[in-house]
């Protein structure tokens, strides 16, 4: 029977326990040998779990508090100098203090240090905290969390091969804080312990480690591809005899290829769903004794394995190399998709038929173990079954009268370049606008939600078990839209928003209103720490039956004489916040959202609502891992928000919003989607982001977020007007706005209140030193 691999498996727990127990902890409700306790419970449990699948090679050191970046910047001792008010404590203990003032900054006791920045993994949507690094940065062991794991699964009875982010791939994620070096450098401080926990390791008694290097799958320069024989050769001597795997994902290895393979490895993994065309040359280039990962269940999305295509390429493998340097895996770790598709049992959200075509987590162990079985001739009447069951749902989902409507295909099909294009030009509706709005120098908004309070949330469910009206529910968000108008009035921001109370996540929310949708109950994927999102499952063309957000909007526009803006989700990030259908290319299921979306903003314009914010988040996200493929997908990703947004009056401003990306390689694309006004996250990165926009000399208005929101910190007036000047002196100030990094849907109301009176006074600082100019 060929050996199965995992990468890697969800941390959240199935009923989201890990987000459960860190709140807790951070809001000093349990203690922190209560966290840890939490912890062990979910790891024992996910290394039962792939213990009753039949996994072979079983994952440890995949589990975190809050991300695996982070925990190797523990591990390796890369940490900044601003929190030395926290003691490292020995390498066997957690210092979860400092762990966590590290990923959300703190603000107590004495001590008030900013978080690390945060970006997002990959294409992915989650984040991972970036490392930090000087010129003279120096490494050691502060942790063994990846010893300790491995020896906790080993008193329970499991062997499991511990899982590290490669050393290359480590610095690489990472930013210099100053300059004259660069961070790949510093690899020969960092091996040493890199092979200090790799012989740790080995003496402990592991018999495989796995070490992620993602970057083997993107653009690198000949001296990185030159610098992987070298630091593999000395990992390999470091560890002892241990048997080493380099795991890929995300893309093939194209012109890396050889030296993939070259390693001084036992196995190589690699991305057989994202990266399906590179079979052929592995299997032509691969040394005699080199094991085969095959990545052939997608990690990355929830449909059900094609079994009989991937049996082909297994077949094709186990030809040409034998069974047993074959090894049958997810394309990568199971992170990003949801727990397990047991949980769901509400047909009304997720019809039977739909369900059916799904697989998540614990299913998708199961997929390996059948592949591996199938591929060797030996499956049993139970396998047997299941793999008929699996052509069924194939051909269910290929037929099936739910997926396709033709005037949905026949709508984008008439699209026109006229359909993607403003009447006038920035400059003429920037004067229209202001004549309508009048709005001061360094205007100031926000970027749409305001905190979601457990009252707000026991609302939402009460509403859902019928322990309340629809009219007793639209009462309460009534009261709240108000009170929060109130507020904004108070504070006196200028332009402002409805607060989003009645919206449960900002795609679940529009997915619900739009047909070709279907929902899960504990659907949960982790974004960032404890934020998890439940993406909607896009399973057939879209479209907007009725309107979505014009009722909150427009009740709140007439609570107060401020323009309010409308607020809506962006057709790429609908997309890419989804678990998107394959059976189409993804440029034709982006257009279907932003024919729908442009459907909202006509309403919302129609109603009165003449400030729409459309937002993009995810449009950084979603370019392709290699520069070869940019162009195609940014010319449809514009091209979609564009229709979304361009056949509205020169006065009806359009703001849009991204948060946590570089910018630099696509900024001429964000100047393309010509948004009136664009808001970004700037203020973990001191402003570092903006560089792009200035290098550019980018024509539209933007608002740099000047506090972060995913810190519970409330940073002081003066903190803003420094991060202001920095954004000015590369900004017209003409062209300013002043806003938050992101919503503030998850932040406390005493820190949202603070942080914004903060901020109003920054922006009428700015103002009073530019009048005294």
């Amino acid at each position: 029977m060929l050996k199965t691999n995992n990468l890697g498996y969800p941390r959240i727990g199935a009923l989201r326990e890990l987000k459960k127990a860190n709140e807790a902890y951070w809001a000093k409700k349990i203690s922190q040998d209560e966290l840890l306790q939490a912890g062990r419970q979910i790891r024992e449990g996910n290394w039962k779990t792939q213990q009753d699948a039949g996994i072979d090679l079983i994952p440890s050191n995949d589990f975190s508090f809050y991300d695996q970046v982070l925990d190797l910047t523990l591990t390796v001792g890369a940490i900044p100098a601003r929190y030395q008010g926290f003691a490292v404590e020995g390498a066997s203990s957690y210092n979860l203090d400092l762990y966590f003032a590290m990923a959300r900054g703190f603000q107590q006791e004495g001590l008030d240090v900013t978080a690390m920045e945060m970006t997002k993994w990959f294409d992915t949507n989650y984040h991972y905290i970036v490392p930090e690094f000087v010129k003279d940065q120096q490494f050691r062991l502060t942790s063994e969390k990846i010893i300790n794991e491995f020896n906790e699964a080993k008193q329970l009875g499991i062997q499991t091969k511990p899982v590290l982010i490669g050393p290359i791939t480590y610095l690489l994620l990472g930013k210099e804080k100053e300059a004259g070096f660069n961070r790949i450098d510093l690899i020969d401080r960092l091996l040493p312990v890199y092979e200090e926990i790799l012989g740790k390791l080995a003496a402990a008694g592991a018999q495989w480690i796995q070490l992620d290097e993602p970057f083997l799958a993107l653009d690198i320069d000949e001296k990185t591809r030159e610098l992987y024989q070298q630091v593999y050769s000395r990992l390999s001597a470091a560890a002892a005899g241990v048997n080493l795997v380099v795991a890929t994902y995300f893309e093939s290895l194209r012109e890396n290829t050889k030296t993939a393979l070259n390693l001084p490895v036992q196995a190589l993994h690699v991305d057989l769903v994202r990266g399906e065309d590179q079979l052929d040359e592995l299997l032509a280039g691969a040394p005699a004794d080199l094991i085969l990962s095959l990545g052939v269940v997608d990690g990355r999305n929830i449909w059900k394995n094609d079994y009989e295509a991937s049996l082909r390429k297994i077949n094709r493998a186990i030809e040409k190399r034998g069974a047993d340097r074959v090894w049958i895996a997810p394309s990568s770790s199971l992170l990003h998709v949801p727990f397990d598709l047991d949980l769901e049992d509400n047909e009304q959200s997720l019809p039977a038929e739909v369900k059916n075509w799904l697989a998540f987590a614990k299913q998708k162990l199961q997929e390996v173990k059948d592949l591996a079985v199938l591929a060797t001739g030996d499956a049993d009447t139970a396998i047997a079954q299941r793999f008929a069951a699996n052509k069924s749902a194939q051909q269910s989902r290929r037929t099936s009268s739910l997926i396709h409507r033709e005037e949905v295909k026949a709508r984008v099909s008439s699209i026109t370049d006229e359909d993607a294009q403003r009447t006038s030009p920035f400059a003429a509706r920037k004067a229209k606008q202001q004549e309508k709005f009048n709005l001061p120098a360094f205007a100031t908004t926000t970027i749409g939600s305001f905190p979601q309070t457990r009252d707000v949330r026991k609302w939402r469910a009460d509403l859902k078990k019928g322990a309340i009206t629809q009219a007793e529910y639209d009462q309460l968000i009534a009261e709240e839209t108000e009170r929060t108008i109130r507020l904004q009035e108070e504070l006196d921001i200028d332009v402002l928003v409805h607060g989003e109370f009645e919206r449960n996540d900002m795609v679940e929310y529009f997915g619900e209103q739009l047909s070709g949708y279907a929902f899960t109950k504990n659907g949960w994927v982790q974004s960032y720490g404890s934020r998890c999102v439940k993406p909607p499952v896009i399973y057939g063309d879209v479209s907007r039956p009725s309107d979505m957000t014009v009722r909150w909007s427009a009740y709140a526009q007439t609570l107060t004489n401020r323009p309010v803006k409308g607020m809506l989700t962006g057709p790429v990030t609908i997309l890419q916040w989804s678990f998107v259908r394959n059976d189409q290319p993804r440029s034709e299921t982006t257009y279907q959202i932003a024919l729908a979306i442009l459907d909202e903003v006509q309403a919302l314009e129609k109603a009165g609502i003449k400030i729409i914010q459309i937002d993009e988040p995810a449009i950084r996200e979603g370019l392709p891992l290699r520069k070869a493929d940019h162009k195609a997908y940014l010319d449809w990703a514009v091209r979609a928000f564009r229709v979304s947004s361009s056949n509205v009056d020169d006065d009806t401003q359009i703001h849009t919003h991204m948060c946590y990306s570089e910018f630099n390689d696509i900024i001429e694309h964000i100047a393309a989607m010509d948004a009136d006004v664009i808001t970004i996250e700037t203020s973990r990165s001191q402003m570092e982001l903006l560089d792009a926009f200035a290098d550019f000399n980018y024509p539209n208005d933007i608002g740099p977020g000047v506090y972060d929101i995913h810190s519970p910190r409330v940073p002081s007036k003066e903190e803003m007007v420094k991060l202001l000047e920095k954004a000015k002196a590369v900004i017209p100030a003409g062209q300013l706005w002043v806003n938050p990094d992101c919503g503030l849907k998850t932040r406390a109301w005493p820190e949202t209140k603070a942080a914004l009176e903060a901020m109003v006074d920054a922006a009428k600082t700015l103002r009073g030193i530019a009048e005294a100019v």
